[in-house]
């Protein structure tokens, strides 16, 4: 009977064990690195949306002060967004977590040659999409950062979902 903690088999020393595509790899690291930053970046605006939404105020009261690259930022848009974000601040952070964590939960699997992985990684995407447009509306995904918003989770799915065909 073989062993299943046999240090060949874990350390796989005699190459015997599949090698995980490199797009895959690189995926799945990536995503790694993206949750972590995505969750300090929750966290840290759920502990200052409040001062956030405070500094955009003030930006409104001075216009004049506001550099000419940021002046698409201002407005009475981006203020109802900040102030729904502070009003929300919780069930959006709720959301996010979730998301990171199934993000997160789904790369492993998909590490493990598993295609729910996937399906996981993508609930973990777009959990949180629904969740901003649900409490702070379609303006959300308005301007340079709901298009990235947007873009950069579709990229990751579609890039994902190419490597489908390497996982069962």
């Amino acid at each position: 009977m073989a062993n299943p903690n046999h240090p060949a088999d874990i350390l796989d020393f005699d190459g015997s064990r599949k090698k995980l595509p490199d797009t895959l790899n690189v995926l799945t690291i990536l995503t790694f690195v993206g949750c972590a930053i995505g969750l300090i970046l929750s966290l840290y605006g759920y502990t200052h949306a409040k001062e956030g939404y405070e500094n955009l105020l003030q930006l409104q009261d001075n216009p004049e002060n506001v550099p000419g690259f940021l002046k698409g930022m201002t407005g009475p848009k981006a203020v109802e967004i900040a102030r729904l974000s502070l009003e929300n601040k919780t069930p959006i952070l709720l959301l996010s977590l979730v998301g990171y964590g199934l993000c997160t939960y789904g790369a492993i699997r998909m590490r493990a040659w598993k295609k729910e992985g996937f399906y996981i990684y993508l609930c973990g995407e777009i959990l949180p999409l629904i969740g901003s447009f649900i409490f702070i509306g379609a303006g959300m995904f308005a301007g340079f950062s709901g298009i990235f918003g947007l873009a950069f989770p579709l990229f990751f799915i579609l890039m994902y979902a190419a490597q489908l065909k390497h996982l069962s």
